[in-house]
């Protein structure tokens, strides 16, 4: 079984790493590139940033920030908000990154992923989907969680993955900065249903919601925000305790550095 992944999300606004809960009342966590180095070091698998306003204010994402976070990271990292086009991806792309996240775009211009899948590879686009639910369901919101959509989930889901996506982004806006625990059942339903590796995201508060949402929620990835920001978690002894529950995990650099010396 591939090894599941662990992955701090760093949401960016003016240069600053930020947090709230369902997507509102954001504050400062600190700065976005020496959180990244600090994940990197403790075993993160990979890191995902985007910057959040990017949407709202009909621009681009950072490509100055992606080339100072390339320079200091030896791990794999996502950069997403405002992408429209593809050669906004191709820049982000130039400037570091190893994969883009699109959001609003997608949603509005469906054609998008599979414009993007075929000049740039299915493995490097990963679309985030962002749900809130309502009497109807789970349904996708766009614009840093503040349009909704009409669109339900699952079904969402289902056609990005058809259209190109490499991966799912799955955020439960509900769930968000709760620390109650993941949306395990919408979870597990997108999960078994869409043939790409899907990222849980939105409600980890303690270790158990981790080892819940790979067990129950079928999910490929975890990633989460605040926990790491604030030091409620530490990702060396989330993946031992993930490891000691049957959860397959790639060791911290320490334990493989211990391991190839044997």
């Amino acid at each position: 079984m591939p090894a599941k992944r662990i992955i701090p999300c760093l949401d960016v606004k003016n240069g600053r790493t930020v947090k709230g809960v369902h997507f509102r009342g954001l504050r400062d966590a600190g700065d976005p590139v020496e959180l990244g180095g600090r994940y990197a070091a403790m075993g993160a698998d990979e890191l995902v940033f985007l910057d959040i306003t990017a949407s709202i204010e009909k621009r681009p994402a950072f490509l100055q920030l992606a080339e100072r976070i390339a320079a200091v990271l030896n791990i794999p990292f996502t950069a997403g908000g405002g992408i429209a086009s593809c050669g906004h991806v191709e820049k982000l792309l130039r400037s570091g990154a190893d994969k883009i996240t699109v959001n609003t775009a997608a949603v509005l211009q469906p054609d998008l992923i599979s414009q993007l899948a075929a000049e740039f590879g299915s493995q490097c686009i990963v679309v985030a989907v962002d749900i809130r639910r309502g009497g109807n369901g789970w349904e996708v919101c766009t614009h840093g969680g503040r349009s909704p959509s009409g669109r339900r989930a699952a079904d969402w889901a289902a056609e990005a993955a058809d259209r190109g996506a490499g991966e799912i982004l799955l955020t439960s806006m509900d769930h968000d900065g709760t620390k109650n625990g993941f949306a395990l059942e919408i979870i597990r339903r997108i999960a078994d249903s869409v043939p790409v590796p899907l990222i849980a995201s939105g409600g980890a508060g303690r270790i158990g919601h981790f080892i819940d949402v790979f067990q129950q929620g079928s999910a490929e990835a975890a990633l989460a925000a605040s926990v790491f920001h604030y030091g409620t978690i530490g990702i060396p002894e989330l993946k031992k305790r993930l490891a000691a529950n049957g959860v397959p995990v790639r060791p911290v650099l320490e334990e493989r550095r211990e391991n190839e010396a044997d």
